[in-house]
């Protein structure tokens, strides 16, 4: 196969390869202290996303109408520029680690060892803390149908014990997926949980209660107020947090509190499996979630209200929801959950596959 050429187009580096695929990259913008970010746009001539190296983060994913295939619709939440990026603690679109979701206390033993993390989510530690992967220029590479980043998070950062080297790469298949791969290795043993953090919303605009999600698992992770999981594992049927067959978001979500913020469990075999749907019967459009993750993280923004997103559009609670798939949150305090860490000298490998029909 022939060599990716660059050509550049109005400042805009477009890398064209003997292939279906179609990789641009441009400037979003600049930090304070003149670095340069990117943003890149790949695309299979049938749909596209656009990812930038400011915290592997993913800002659009366009899916073309079913009534007028050369129009579409963003159906990810997030922002027109970059400052917006490096001011929001909504995560929309990023990378959160080294451990995603929440660990009580902000506190965790590990090989006789007390390691204390940020406290920045009442009395816990959630998503990286104050010093967070989403807001770091990562080093990118450009692929034939995507982009990989790699970062040396040193021993330390966050509190986590180990200079643990990350990779995190998302390409976009002929069939339309985003696959999204996170290989992570430590000098020391530590914990690690890597997850994209996009909010959905299949419509491109509005609630996102009526659209219908479907989830392979008859069990979820009880939790207390701060949501931090109590130990026990739930089953689903008969309650809100039943979504065994296709049901509306907005259907039981008044019986939750404020909205779905759950953890769903599925078996820990490390296999790809299929573990949700989601489905708009108005676009006609669905995305599947396959993983080899044993837990997926369901959440219906249900604190974004009155955030000022893309072109100046004001988002409002359940706008959007995140399919978060992960280990399970405060894993390193709980022995009955599978564990989460990641032994010096081996690899960690997490995947997610979002499919699209449309």
């Amino acid at each position: 196969m022939e060599k990716n050429k660059i050509i550049m187009y109005n400042k805009v580096k477009v890398f064209k390869a003997m292939s279906k695929f179609n990789v641009t990259s441009s400037i979003f913008g600049l930090l304070s202290n003149g670095k340069e970010v990117k943003l890149y746009t790949v695309s299979n001539g049938r749909m596209a996303f656009s990812v930038t190296d400011f915290g592997c983060t993913i800002t659009s994913i366009m899916l073309p109408k079913k009534d007028n295939p050369k129009l579409c619709d963003d159906v990810v939440l997030g922002y027109s520029t970059l400052n917006k990026y490096i001011d929001s603690t909504c995560c929309f679109g990023s990378l959160v680690g080294r451990f995603a979701n929440r660990i009580g206390k902000a506190t965790f033993e590990l090989n006789g060892n007390r390691y204390n993390l940020d406290v920045n989510d009442g009395e816990n530690f959630l998503h990286g803390g104050f010093f967070r992967y989403e807001k770091q220029v990562w080093d990118s590479k450009v692929l034939e149908n995507g982009v990989e980043f790699s970062r040396l998070s040193p021993d330390g950062e966050q509190g986590f014990p180990g200079n643990l080297e990350v990779t995190v790469k998302y390409t976009l298949t002929e069939d339309n997926k985003i696959v999204c791969e996170y290989r992570a290795k430590s000098d020391k043993d530590t914990v690690i949980n890597l997850t994209n953090h996009s909010y959905f919303n299949l419509r491109g605009n509005g609630s996102v209660l009526d659209e219908e999600l479907s989830i392979r698992s008859d069990k979820y992770l009880e939790v207390d107020s701060g949501l931090i999981p109590t130990g026990k594992m739930l089953e689903t049927d008969g309650t809100a947090w039943d979504f065994g067959m296709f049901k509306a978001l907005g259907r039981d979500i008044e019986k939750t509190g404020v909205g779905y913020d759950h953890c769903y469990v599925f078996e820990d075999d490390k296999k790809m499996k299929r573990v949700a749907c989601l489905r708009d019967e108005k676009t006609g459009r669905k995305m599947t979630v396959d993983t080899n993750q044993f837990g997926m993280q369901v959440y219906t923004a249900n604190f974004i209200e009155g955030e000022i997103g893309k072109e100046g559009r004001v988002y409002h609670k359940h706008d959007g929801v995140c399919l978060e798939t992960q280990s399970l949150p405060d894993s390193p305090n709980k022995k009955e959950f599978p564990s989460s860490v990641l032994k010096a000298g081996e690899e960690y490998y997490a995947r997610t596959d979002y499919g699209f029909e449309f």
